[in-house]
């Protein structure tokens, strides 16, 4: 198997050397860095080269990287069921670098590009509807950035005295607590129904 993706790496770093950063075999996976402005090319290529047909795309996902100054890779996975093989197309993106969408080529990445904008606050050039998909329309911020705070900025709770839902600041108050551990919960001395039987 390594050495047919071997070998399939190497047919599209020479028929798409436009295109290709580098490419890579690591655990019987390959790899493809791909030119961010070229991507939809690429897939397009992928999937009509009699070799790849790679007619399934499978996800579109981002990773965060925030020390980096292209702080983002933009991942697609695409499955060719004809040759029985998987592709990992990678992108490094700035975060103000608009991606060109690749709904032309494969219209089933419509929702997963509004899935990575909304999670990653990256621009799809050329995606037809661009919109928040699973967060709220009034949300701030991208819950899957790495500097994202884990308890958020806005706190969602239905308010009794106003019969609504109603949105306000995350206030996190916890008093110092002490911990009692001679609680029964922690080792308890007495027996239990049965216990008397070990001696």
């Amino acid at each position: 198997m390594s050495e047919a993706l071997t070998e399939l790496g190497a047919h599209i770093a020479l028929r798409r050397p436009d295109c290709v950063v580098k490419w890579d075999v690591a655990l019987g996976e390959l790899t493809v860095d791909a030119v961010p402005a070229r991507i939809a090319g690429l897939v397009e290529f992928l999937k009509v080269d009699s070799v790849c047909r790679f007619s399934t795309l499978v996800d579109i996902t981002a990773v965060d990287h925030p020390e980096r100054p292209q702080r983002f890779d933009v991942v697609y996975h695409l499955l060719s069921m004809y040759q029985n093989h998987r592709i990992r197309l990678r992108l490094a993106v700035r975060e103000d670098e608009m991606v060109p969408s690749i709904i032309e080529v494969h219209p089933g990445a419509n929702w997963f590009e509004r899935e990575v904008f909304d999670m990653f606050g990256l621009l799809f050039s050329g995606h037809p509807d661009l919109r928040r998909i699973l967060t709220d329309y009034g949300f701030r911020g991208h819950p899957l950035r790495k500097d994202f705070p884990t308890t958020g900025y806005t706190e969602v709770r239905y308010d009794e005295v106003q019969k609504r839902v109603v949105y306000q600041p995350v206030k996190l108050v916890q008093e110092y607590r002490q911990f009692d551990f001679l609680s029964p919960w922690e080792g308890a001395k007495y027996i239990l129904p049965g216990d008397e039987k070990k001696a």
